[in-house]
């Protein structure tokens, strides 16, 4: 670690939290009960999803008020937000709203120095750790903590604003939702551009009875280090529109055949990582290696759900080849093995993967992704940078050092803008450090 990197951590660590308060909607909503369906449940026994925005300018104080006022106005609308988990007389989970209930948890912080600059700079990821919520926290615990939490923290220049999600009642396409309402609401609008609908049951109505209790020791992460778990590296890459545009002209210009569907922007991004990942990772020719992408299912269940769909409407999709074949092949072949496992993944491939689940209930865990895995979260389509409280939008967008292990992966909007992606990746130290010095991955060639 440099000295510099070493003074950012320290002074990262001197985040103080002032206060801790809790918001809720700005009217009487009553009792209102949601059954969690068979695309919430597995996700149970995973960490709460963390994200961190930081913006520059403003007074904190009025930034905090305005941030609080926008809260109560977008809860009466998102209130699951402001509810807890329960279960019902039959062991079924589902979301708890009432006018009781704490509601959302605002906590503020300031800390000594820290600019954003050295943020926006700082690629290591894990040092944002104490500007973020709910550490190590299982969703499961949303049956007696509340379901969302925001820590805004002083800057020397501007703010952080470390969110917490329960990740069993809402996917990354409803966080970004929420954000965005949020943001549209402090900027002086007086109604949101398209309110949530709330009905899970719409997309699945199997009540899945599930026996939960804490694991003695949670699926290990880089937020829980067990003595066996490998020593774990998280590194943020940026990849210019240029870029881009190079590695999906070059997985594009050797096409299985002329009747071939092009690969997307996505499915080119997504092998050249999975190859240079798994060169990196040393693997034998015979070593299998999965790669994962959690889909959103909006438009592909039958019928389809709207794009404000509030919960969870994700699904992994898996394919598999061996480290050989993957290297030793051009691009095109590892791009065509995930093109075909995406547009495979139809109505009736989701129905029999929640049939499945549901005659013999499973916990999602990370070791779950799959042999010498990587596992791609989020998605550059979420407009990250378009959520302007009123003070510009934010300089940086970062995921938080919750659900990491092994081969996971988080895109997002590229900083530049345009075509960019930034990628966030945690891997094994020893490989990381082979992919940081991997010029053909970073595109430096």
């Amino acid at each position: 670690m440099t000295s510099e990197a070493g003074r950012e951590e320290e002074e990262i660590s001197k985040v103080k939290i002032r206060s801790k308060t809790h918001v809720k909607p700005g009217k009487i909503i009553g009792r209102k009960e949601c059954q969690l369906v068979t695309f919430d449940l597995p996700y149970l026994a995973f960490y709460y999803n963390q994200k961190l925005l930081f913006y520059k300018g403003g007074e904190f104080e009025e930034q905090v008020a305005k941030l609080k006022d926008g809260l109560r106005v977008i809860l009466e609308e998102f209130y699951q937000l402001g509810g807890k988990l329960g279960k019902d007389e039959e062991g079924v989970f589902r979301v708890e709203y009432d006018d009781d209930m704490e509601g959302v948890e605002v906590l503020e912080a300031i800390t000594d120095g820290l600019t954003v600059d050295q943020l926006a700079a700082d690629e290591s990821i894990s040092s944002f750790k104490d500007l973020i919520p709910y550490n190590g926290v299982l969703n499961l615990t949303g049956l007696h903590r509340p379901l969302r939490s925001v820590q805004l923290t002083k800057l020397k220049d501007g703010l952080a604003m470390g969110c917490a999600f329960n990740h069993a009642i809402l996917d990354g396409t409803s966080t970004w939702h929420f954000m965005s309402s949020w943001a549209q609401i402090c900027r002086g609008s007086n109604s949101i551009a398209a309110p949530p609908f709330l009905e899970r049951t719409k997309a699945r109505t199997t009540r899945v009875k599930l026996e939960l209790s804490f694991p003695p020791n949670p699926v290990a992460s880089s937020n829980g280090h067990t003595d066996q778990a490998p020593q774990l590296r998280e590194k943020f890459f940026r990849f210019s529109e240029a870029a881009i545009d190079k590695i999906k002209s070059k997985v594009n210009s050797n096409q299985p055949s002329a009747a071939s569907k092009p690969f997307s922007t996505f499915q080119s991004l997504a092998v050249h990582i999975w190859q240079h990942v798994t060169q990196a990772r040393c693997l034998k020719p015979e070593d299998y290696t999965v790669f994962t992408v959690f889909a959103d299912c909006r438009k592909r269940v039958d019928p389809p759900m709207p794009d404000s769909y509030f919960g969870n409407l994700i699904q992994a999709i898996f394919t598999v080849t061996a480290a050989g074949l993957l290297l030793a092949n051009p691009s095109d072949f590892g791009a065509s093995v995930i093109q075909k496992a995406i547009e495979a993944h139809n109505a009736k491939a989701i129905e029999e993967r929640n049939k499945e689940w549901e005659a013999a209930p499973k916990i999602f865990e990370f070791k779950d992704a799959g042999v010498n895995c990587l596992a791609v979260g989020s998605s550059p389509r979420f407009k990250v940078y378009n959520v302007d409280f009123g003070w510009g939008k934010p300089e940086g967008v970062r995921s938080g050092s919750n659900n990491r292990f092994d081969g996971m992966v988080y895109l997002y909007q590229g900083t530049s803008g345009g075509r960019s992606i930034d990628v966030e990746i945690t891997l094994e130290a020893g490989a990381m450090e082979l992919l940081e010095k991997d010029k053909e991955f970073l595109m430096q060639v």
